[in-house]
């Protein structure tokens, strides 16, 4: 049994942990806030609560997994799932909307048919179709699998692109998500929808490879799905799990820097002085300098840094409304641009996009909300980090604000006539709360763009020294957080021998 010393208590910190707990080390997180989830927050006031981060579930998968593996009590004991039905509605600049079902291919495609016309539903089957092959050839390497040594070869991508004749002139294959939505589902709403996925996970859909195209393949393959209470409640559950399993948790501990000894990792020192000994050290949080002097984490040629599509942030609004929730209202709501090239270039050029694309989050669960004649309803947008855009500047939120509801009000009639309070939260928040330069949301890690789309591995060149979390392999979002946890924990339980989660 070995003392093992967890930096931060995000979500693929405390799965990593519990997994270490069950298999017999003596785990201690160290989390330089007060609280535990990582993204995972929650705003509550007045009997209103809202979620910070992430408002909804995909692959739960990940989660029960953890929770068979760490003990017999299942998920479902300790959170209620629902899967959200529609899956999304999405309103259109040119007035017509679609709701998708959850988890029903034959479903969408019949939706997008009698929505849009045109033989809208067979082209967007026709490209979950090449989606699932991108799926099948990333989901072991990408997903469930350590980052290769030889990641090299994750650079071509994984998107079976058609190839578009053309008279004279060579053949094209979409190598982009804005390509994809472009050229091969030719109609402006098709595109939109594809471009909301990838800016959904804060990538750029002009440089993002076509292998994104597994993420919606993934959502609509697998459901999506709400936590009753919030996705705090998530938190919640993996943190009790980690106490059930006698992982310490020491809130307020700052750590300065990973103690090396002998050639590995030796524990971590606190920014008080205090050193706490470890045989191995976890890295829940973005890496930063100085945290092994001396010492280079990677070698030459490994993945170090993600070299595209890290910029974005999220921008959230809180809305206590009074009148109460219609029984016909849709969970999530999405409102397209007209103009979504410009939005790209405004949020990934580090500037205010005029017209963003917002997600509008109306949850039927009444712990949301004082009582039935109220509503609590969140609004969402992809952001240019804090740095570029000065977030803290009171004047710009407020317009911010304006430009969000003015859009949200397609999904909810009467909303500003309707506002009781408004509270935002923006990425100068995300950033003091986590750290994370800028507020920037790690996306997921993606196959193809010569491998630019990577995260460094969990494992790094000082031996003992681990990396999980969003900012590690396999990357953002809460499903690749959670299985980040694993790879961590089989890393260490099977040493050289771990060839990923089965």
């Amino acid at each position: 049994m070995a003392r093992i010393a967890v930096i931060g208590a995000g979500m693929g910190a405390m799965a990593a942990a519990a997994r270490l707990a069950v298999a017999g080390h003596r785990v201690t997180v160290y989390e330089r806030s007060r609280t535990y989830g990582g993204s995972l927050g929650q705003y509550a006031e007045d009997g209103f609560t809202f979620d910070t981060g992430p408002g909804l579930l995909h692959l739960p998968a990940v989660y029960r997994d953890l929770f068979v593996k760490t003990g017999k009590e299942p998920l479902e004991r300790r959170v209620t799932l629902t899967q959200v039905d529609p899956a999304s509605r999405h309103l259109f600049a040119d007035g017509t909307s679609v709701s998708l079902p959850n988890a029903s291919r034959a479903g969408t495609v019949a939706a997008l048919d009698t929505a849009l016309g045109g033989g809208a539903g067979a082209t967007w089957g026709a490209f979950l179709d090449r989606a699932r092959d991108a799926w099948d050839r990333s989901r072991r390497p990408l997903l469930e699998e350590p980052l290769r040594p030889d990641w090299q070869v994750l650079g071509r991508d994984p998107y079976p692109a058609e190839e578009r004749r053309r008279l004279l002139r060579p053949a094209r294959r979409a190598g982009t998500v804005a390509e994809v939505g472009a050229w091969e589902l030719a109609d402006p709403r098709l595109a939109a929808l594809l471009d909301g996925y990838a800016l959904g996970y804060g990538l750029d859909p002009s440089r993002a490879p076509a292998g994104a195209a597994l993420l919606p393949y993934m959502e609509e393959t697998f459901g999506t799905w709400y936590v009753s209470g919030g996705m705090r409640a998530l938190a919640r559950a993996v943190y009790e799990r980690c106490l059930a399993r006698k992982v310490e948790f020491v809130f307020g501990a700052e750590v300065a820097r990973v103690v090396e000894k002998d050639g590995r990792a030796a524990g971590v020192e606190l920014a008080d002085g205090t050193v706490a000994e470890a045989a191995h050290v976890v890295l829940g949080v973005r890496p930063w300098p100085g945290l092994v002097p001396g010492q280079e984490l990677w070698a030459d040629g490994d993945v170090t840094v993600r070299a595209d599509g890290a910029g974005a942030g999220r921008f959230v609004v809180m809305l206590s409304l009074r009148g109460g929730r219609p029984a016909d209202a849709v969970h999530r709501t999405v409102v397209h641009p007209a103009d979504g090239a410009a939005e790209r270039e405004a949020v990934f050029g580090g500037r205010l996009a005029a017209h963003p694309t917002v997600t509008v989050l109306r949850p039927d669960d009444p712990s949301t909300r004082p009582d039935a004649e109220h509503e609590a309803v969140t609004l969402v947008a992809t952001v240019a980090p804090h740095g570029p855009v000065d977030w803290t500047d009171e004047a710009l939120r407020a317009r911010f604000v304006e430009t969000l509801t003015g859009a949200a009000g397609a999904a909810v009639p009467g909303l500003r006539e309707r506002v009781l309070r408004t509270r935002v939260r923006t990425p100068a928040e995300t950033a003091a709360d986590t750290g994370a330069e800028g507020g920037a949301v790690p996306p997921p890690a993606l196959g193809g763009a010569g491998g630019a789309f990577l995260h460094p591995a969990n494992r790094t060149r000082l031996p003992g020294l681990l990396l999980a979390g969003g900012w590690s392999h396999p990357g953002g979002g809460l499903a690749h957080a959670g299985m980040s946890g694993a790879l961590v924990a089989g890393t260490v339980v099977e040493g050289e021998d771990f060839r990923g989660s089965r």
